[in-house]
């Protein structure tokens, strides 16, 4: 469930028509729902109740301050990537004792920020990296937490871009291999063995292969428990959304549809998972990110040109594929909406941007409301690697970006400039 709806044909943010934050802000613009974003975070965090647990919102899916505000003032933890990401968290009043480290190339700077920083463990991806913490922790004559990252060797059956938890894949450590590599580093003096982590993939709609991996990894938990008195089981996140549709023509019951009884539900996650969790008697950590960010944010475009050609329909918006990559990376679906609701004709169409690559679309073919130039349009469940993912591909400024908290919205990034993007750069002193 999320806060986009149509109300008297407009559509609405809460209780915000995007359409008046289009004229006040600008497009493209990215527009986030404050309260799916807590009702996401509730809706998990209620569903694994029954064991301790820890919610780590996964920063790389949406790392605004004020996202990360929103979920720090729901006793969030996080999953950073980077010192970057660590300091966004620490920047937005986040604690970084309930941050979890991950990554397969940790710099020798960025361990040292997060040791000094107190982070809860970093999420070792190879045991090159166990050794370099070890070295780092000594220097700072410090105790580092960690947790080896197990790779299960299981097909999540995701896009291949985003899976993670096969031996094809470059993270984590192989499953018969982290026995020996936890009894080496337990010889290491300025580590502790906090846990164990595993993560196989993004975008997963099924509990299936959560289950698979957990009942796979159990045993191996069991053992390194009762050697190292650990801490803590991290399972990882990658849990699902959906894209299509994600909001069925305005209706407000849209989550009784056939559509939404298919798919995964925190609630079906903890059904499957909590049995097997329970008697562990550890803490539980998950790191999700696109379940709690995802449907909770629009990126809102205008319609420049309409183009037809012999085939094709062609909308021409002002948001390109380097504001929201995905459909042009991932072949992703969106949903795409008008701001107001126009009734007539539909009309087979797509949905490009103004960058110089053929690759630069929202949509192709997709049933459309006969628009004209000056529409606005809505990219639905762009609240996860959107705004992240941008760059400044054809000297295209960064977007802005409004948080909405029932009838009040605020922008909560400025829009870049062509000026800010050259401000970094110069001439070569040698130039004539």
């Amino acid at each position: 469930m999320h806060h986009f709806h149509y109300v008297e044909k407009k559509l609405h943010c809460e209780g915000v028509a995007l359409e008046t934050l289009a004229r006040k802000f600008g497009t493209p613009l990215y527009v986030y729902s404050q309260r799916t974003l807590a009702e996401h975070f509730q809706k998990l965090d209620r569903a694994m109740a029954p064991v301790d647990h820890l919610v780590c919102f996964a920063v790389k899916s949406n790392s605004n301050l004020a996202v990360l505000r929103t979920l720090a003032d729901e006793g969030s933890g996080f999953d950073i990537v980077s010192g970057g990401e660590l300091a966004r968290v620490i920047a937005a009043g986040g604690d970084a004792r309930k941050c979890v480290f991950a990554g397969v190339g940790k710099t020798t700077s960025e361990i040292e920020f997060a040791l000094r920083r107190g982070v809860y463990s970093f999420n070792v991806e190879s045991e090159a990296e166990l050794q370099r913490i070890n070295a780092v922790a000594g220097r700072l004559k410090k105790i580092a937490p960690v947790a080896l990252r197990v790779n299960p060797n299981v097909d999540a059956h995701t896009h291949a871009k985003i899976t993670t938890g096969t031996y094809e894949n470059k993270f984590g450590i192989a499953f018969e291999q982290v026995e020996a590599i936890y009894a080496r580093a337990a010889k290491l003096k300025n580590l502790r063995l906090r846990g164990v982590q595993m993560h196989i993939g993004s975008q997963l709609t099924s509990v299936a292969p959560f289950e698979q991996a957990v009942r796979k990894v159990l045993p191996l938990v069991q053992r390194l428990q009762a050697k190292y008195a650990l801490e803590f089981f991290s399972i990882g996140g990658g849990l699902g959304i959906v894209y299509d549709p994600a909001l069925a023509s305005g209706a407000a019951n849209w989550w009784q549809t056939k559509a939404a009884k298919n798919i995964l539900t925190p609630q079906k996650y903890a059904t499957r998972l909590l049995p097997l969790l329970r008697p562990l008697g550890l803490k539980i950590l998950m790191e999700p990110g696109r379940f709690i960010s995802g449907n909770a944010g629009v990126l809102v475009t205008r319609v420049e040109y309409v183009k037809r050609t012999g085939k094709k329909n062609f909308l021409i918006v002002d948001a390109a594929m380097n504001d929201l990559i995905r459909p042009a990376f991932y072949d992703a679906h969106h949903e795409i909406l008008p701001l107001t609701q126009k009734s007539g004709a539909i009309i087979s169409s797509d949905v490009v941007g103004p960058i110089c690559e053929s690759g630069d679309y929202f949509c192709k073919d997709r049933p459309l409301p006969k628009l004209g130039e000056g529409d606005h349009l809505a990219l639905l469940s762009a609240g996860a690697y959107g705004f992240v993912m941008a760059s400044n591909y054809n000297t295209r400024p960064l977007a802005a970006e409004v948080l909405v908290n029932g009838r009040k919205a605020a922008g909560v990034r400025r829009r870049q400039t062509v000026k800010e993007i050259l401000a970094d750069e110069k001439i070569a002193p040698w130039a004539k």
